[in-house]
């Protein structure tokens, strides 16, 4: 923007996430809890619509967490050249440095690691093991900050008028999930969150006739659909009189 400000350059800005990924006890928990897996880890949590915040019912907290710690244990990083390898390094050294620095913030602001090793993988590359903390505050860094790496925070609530709160305790407005069998209660909240994509039953679809963008500091203006049309085209009146009679 500050680039672009000289010369009146039109922008379109697509930036960072803290994406809630909201699970209620109605949902089918199974399915939400591995879902929330490939949420929070896919491409190494280096993606700006990760499900980096796990609010889960607290009355299905402790059976999601299980899931979610064995799912984190299972990917284990390696050689991204091997096929069985299901994680691959960071993009860097001072990448990884920063995401183990919010490691050790995690631990630091009073929140259980239930799954990760704190120090990088001594090998080849800058490996971070998934790693999933538990007893987690929305006040935490952890909780508002974006990693952009395989950090997950883990954070129970009570009610809809808590989650909406606790989803909403950030600066970004990218994406969110919402996962409950009372689809009226999953479009009321949708309504309620401030973010450009709410996915409900599922998490990172995307399609081409779909907008994509976000609210907040997570940007604005839109890709895909029809919304990126306006985002590349200049818009002009041409007015012609006609003689009458």
């Amino acid at each position: 923007m500050r680039a672009a400000a000289g010369t009146l350059k039109r922008v379109s800005l697509e930036l960072g996430g803290k994406s809630p990924n909201i699970v209620f006890a109605d949902a089918d928990v199974a399915a939400a809890a591995s879902a929330a897996v490939t949420a929070a880890f896919y491409n190494q949590g280096e993606l700006c619509t990760a499900g980096s915040r796990l609010l889960v019912d607290r009355r299905v907290h402790d059976q999601v967490l299980e899931v979610v710690v064995a799912g984190a244990r299972a990917l284990v990083p390696g050689d991204p050249l091997d096929p069985n390898t299901k994680m691959g390094p960071l993009i860097s050294a001072e990448h990884r440095d920063r995401v183990v620095g919010y490691v050790a913030a995690g631990e630091s602001e009073g929140a259980t690691r239930a799954a990760g090793e704190p120090r990088p993988r001594e090998e080849a590359g800058y490996y971070v093991e998934p790693t999933v903390f538990s007893g987690v505050a929305d006040t935490m860094r952890i909780a508002r900050e974006e990693i952009f790496g395989p950090v997950l925070s883990v954070i129970p609530f009570d009610s809809l008028e808590e989650a909406a709160r606790i989803a909403e305790a950030t600066e970004f407005g990218l994406a969110a999930g919402v996962w409950t069998r009372d689809i009226g209660k999953a479009h009321a909240l949708a309504a309620r969150l401030r973010a450009g994509t709410v996915w409900i039953n599922t998490y990172n679809r995307f399609d081409a006739a779909s907008p994509y963008g976000g609210y907040k500091q997570s940007g604005f203006g839109r890709e895909n659909g029809r919304a990126v049309l306006d985002e590349l085209t200049q818009l002009k009146s041409v007015w012609v009189a006609l003689p009458v009679g």
